[in-house]
C-alpha cells in the first residue's frame, strides 16, 4: 500500500495537462484529491472539483473556505496551475506580465500559505512545479521565465522558514522542460509552425513524466528532503 493512501491532498490547476496527471497518479495511490480549477467539469472524476480562479486571491481565500468545511487536514499541495506567454520585455503587454505573475508566482505564495494552516503537525508537504525556465533564461524566455525564477526562489525561502521555525513540514518542486500540455500551444500561439516542427523534430514530456516526479518527492520518508527535480526530454537541447 502507498504511504499515500488516507491522505488529503490538493492541486491546482487540476483540469488539464500535468494538473490532471497528477491527481490521477495521487487517487491511483489512494489519496483524497481536491482540485481548484477554473473549468471544474475536466478533472479527473473521482477527485472534488473546487472552482477557483487563481489570479484573484479573495477566490483562492474563498476555495480554502470551502475546502475547510470538507476536510479539516491538509496533507499534500501541488501547486500546479501555471501560465506562460511568448510575452517579451521589450514587447510584451502588461496585461500578459500581470497574469503570468498573478497565477505563476502570487497564487502559489498564498496557497502555500493556507495550505500550511491546514496540515497536521505531523508534516505536511508541498511540491511546486516550475520550469527548467526557472534555471536558465531560453532565448525566448522574456517575462515567463523571470516568474519561474521567481518560484525557484519561493521554495527556497519558503524552506527556509520551515527549517527556521523547527517544522515538519517540507517543500519542493519539479522543474521539467517543455511538456505536451495545452500551456505549450498557448506558449507558441502564432508561432504554430514553429510547435509542429518542434514536435516533429523532438519528443516532449508527457504530463505523466512530471507526475511521476512529484509522486517521488510525496513518498520520500520523512528524513529525506529532495529539493528540486530538473527533467527534460533526452531530445530537447536547450
Amino acid at each position: 500500500m502507498s504511504t499515500l493512501a488516507g491522505k488529503t491532498a490538493l492541486v491546482t490547476g487540476a483540469s488539464s495537462g500535468i494538473g490532471y496527471a497528477v491527481a490521477e497518479a495521487l487517487l491511483e495511490r489512494g489519496a483524497t484529491v481536491f482540485g481548484l480549477c477554473r473549468k471544474i467539469g475536466r478533472i479527473p472524476e473521482a477527485a472534488t472539483p473546487i472552482s477557483c480562479d487563481v489570479r484573484n486571491p479573495e477566490r483562492i481565500n474563498h476555495a480554502f473556505e470551502i475546502l475547510r468545511e470538507v476536510t479539516p487536514t491538509l496533507d499534500i499541495l501541488v501547486n500546479n496551475a501555471g501560465i506562460a506567454y511568448l510575452s517579451s520585455l521589450l514587447e510584451g503587454t502588461v496585461e500578459e506580465w500581470n497574469e503570468m505573475w498573478e497565477v505563476n508566482v502570487r497564487a502559489l505564495a498564498i496557497c502555500s500559505q493556507l495550505a500550511l494552516k491546514m496540515m497536521p503537525e505531523s508534516g505536511g508537504r508541498i511540491v511546486n512545479v516550475s520550469s527548467l525556465s526557472g534555471h536558465r533564461v531560453p532565448p525566448t524566455g522574456g517575462f515567463y521565465a523571470p516568474t519561474k525564477f521567481a518560484v525557484t526562489g519561493l521554495t527556497e525561502s519558503l524552506r527556509n522558514e520551515l527549517r527556521a521555525a523547527d517544522s515538519p513540514h517540507q517543500v519542493g518542486s519539479v522543474s521539467p522542460g517543455f511538456v505536451d500540455t495545452p500551456l505549450v500551444d498557448t506558449y507558441f500561439r502564432g508561432r504554430e509552425d514553429e510547435l509542429a516542427a518542434l514536435r516533429q523534430s523532438a519528443r516532449m514530456l508527457d504530463p505523466s513524466d512530471i507526475a511521476r516526479a512529484v509522486l517521488h518527492i510525496l513518498e520520500a520518508p520523512a528524513h529525506l528532503e529532495i529539493g528540486d527535480i530538473l527533467l527534460r526530454s533526452v531530445d530537447q537541447k536547450f
